[in-house]
């Protein structure tokens, strides 16, 4: 099957190599010496997050100072939060997520020269902004924000969206992302090939068949063409 689209997630995705934000901003976070379980954490971290789709500057944030915001929202909502080093734990967040994007850049260039490239994300309205200040918007045609179309993963009318955009079929297009619920199921009931990435250790959700699995997006490339070709 001819491939014409491909359509990446932004976080965990092309900022890393399938570990979540919230995966991250806890290993961080105990590095430094907090307490909380990973269970607790995790509902704090997305009251974080709705708190920062909410924010009444976040739509003009770049990568840095949208970090810096989280880290400002997570120290009021954990216990501990007073006592932790949160300038720190952003700057490290941060710091790795800008290593990946550099190490993808080249990736991507050479992607788009092949390809019609594509950002799914469900995100804070601040997707360009993000995606321009690590160097990478410059690869998409286009950048699809949930905030700013009114539709989150794994609604498929987000996915039809980008799709109706580049002018593709379902079947000619390709959907790269670490979230198997948000991204892989979705895109699979869509009609369109799905690339899950993940840690190697990582289990394979029931009922799940990507048609490619990776553990680092370098690997999306002898992925894409064996699949294309076997």
């Amino acid at each position: 099957m001819p491939v014409d689209v491909l359509l990446f997630d932004f976080g965990g995705t092309l900022d890393a190599d399938g570990h979540r934000w919230s995966v991250r901003w806890y290993e961080h976070y105990r590095a430094v010496g907090g307490r909380l379980e990973a269970a607790a954490f995790e509902s704090r971290f997305r009251d974080s997050d709705r708190l920062l789709a909410s924010h009444p500057t976040v739509r003009w944030l770049g990568f840095r100072d949208t970090v810096r915001l989280q880290s400002e929202l997570l120290e009021a909502l954990v216990p501990d939060g007073h006592a932790l080093p949160w300038g720190d734990i952003a700057s490290r967040f941060a710091t790795g997520a800008e290593a990946i994007a550099r190490r993808n850049a080249p990736l991507l260039a050479g992607l788009a020269s092949r390809y019609q490239l594509g950002v799914v994300s469900n995100f804070t309205g601040n997707l360009r902004p993000c995606l321009e200040e690590l160097k990478l918007a410059e690869h998409f045609e286009i950048l699809i924000d949930s905030a700013v179309e009114g539709w989150e993963k794994p609604d498929p009318q987000i996915f039809t969206a980008a799709l109706q955009a580049l002018h593709c079929p379902a079947s000619h297009a390709w959907v790269i992302g670490d979230n198997p619920d948000a991204d892989i199921r979705p895109a699979l009931l869509l009609g369109c090939s799905a690339c899950w990435l993940a840690p190697a250790e990582r289990s394979l959700p029931p009922g799940l068949a990507p048609t490619l699995r990776i553990a680092a997006l370098p690997e999306l490339v002898p992925g894409l063409e064996a699949a294309c070709t076997g």
